[in-house]
């Protein structure tokens, strides 16, 4: 078989690539976290806005909030604190009420907002079950889908990433509701990105492995925590900062055709032996 070197190769464009310095801008763009007071979040919020976004910053506690708020000095003006119980659909309605009245629809969206409880799948109660996937499945869903609904009514493309985990693709013990969640999220966002990319609404995951946050910091001192970073093949944790690359590109338009994908950042903990 021979190739005519004038019909290009699939995926190959005869036009000359152009990246612009300012393609990672998010200049003119209205970016909505959630759960934003936490490690994470604080660190997708802090990109967002050095990038140039207007960020709404959102989750249950407005007292966190308003303190995140004001973390950002440098940014006055164009950080706005708005309470969502991503769990509660009257909440999460009434927040982007709240943002569209002062702001506009937010055309990024990353839904971070999570919890996760450590048991023995036998001893896991019934009620933890339901906390861990409403908050991080169909808290998920929520906001997505109030977003989308927004942004197709004005005809406004957007994009939206969950915040999934490299636990939606490998198992750990006493997080069986954990990883049923994020495993439920990967194949959300597919399903989403299918259904949406006619209103050019993009839907994107990035999954995250072990990173460094207050939370875990004194377990992974631990000789247990420090056995689980040997098993990394770049044998660190990540910090937050490493997501912050990835985040930018899955919101900007260097990625305007991905759709449905996942951008797994983990120092190469997926790849390793079992």
């Amino acid at each position: 078989m021979t190739h005519d070197p004038d019909q290009g190769l699939p995926g190959e464009s005869r036009q000359a690539s152009h990246v612009s310095p300012g393609a990672l801008s998010m200049e003119g763009r209205i970016a909505l976290v959630t759960g934003a007071a936490g490690g994470l979040g604080r660190e997708f919020s802090r990109c967002l806005l050095d990038a140039g976004a207007t960020l709404v910053v959102s989750g249950r506690r407005l007292d966190a909030l308003k303190a995140l708020q004001e973390s950002f000095p440098e940014h006055a003006g164009r950080v706005h604190a708005v309470p969502m119980d991503v769990t509660d659909e009257s909440s999460v309605i009434a927040a982007f009420d709240a943002i569209g009245d002062d702001i506009g629809v937010p055309d990024i969206v990353v839904s971070n907002a999570g919890v996760a409880t450590t048991s023995k799948a036998l001893d896991l109660n019934t009620a933890s079950w339901r906390q861990v996937i409403d908050t991080n499945l169909t808290g998920s869903w929520l906001v997505a889908s109030e977003a989308a609904r927004r942004l197709s009514a004005i005809e406004r493309p957007g994009s939206i990433i969950m915040i999934s985990s490299i636990l939606g693709h490998r198992v750990a013990g006493q997080v069986a509701a954990y990883t049923a969640a994020k495993a439920g999220l990967e194949q959300l966002t597919r399903a989403l990105a299918l259904e949406w990319a006619r209103y050019s609404i993009r839907v994107n995951a990035l999954a995250p492995g072990y990173v460094e946050t207050d939370l875990n910091r004194d377990f992974f001192a631990t000789e247990t925590g420090q056995a689980m970073i040997r098993r990394i093949p770049q044998r660190r944790l990540g910090q937050p900062q490493d997501l912050a690359g990835p985040l930018l590109f899955l919101a900007s338009g260097l990625s305007d055709y991905m759709t449905g994908a996942t951008l797994v950042v983990d120092g190469g903990h997926l790849q390793s032996s079992l």
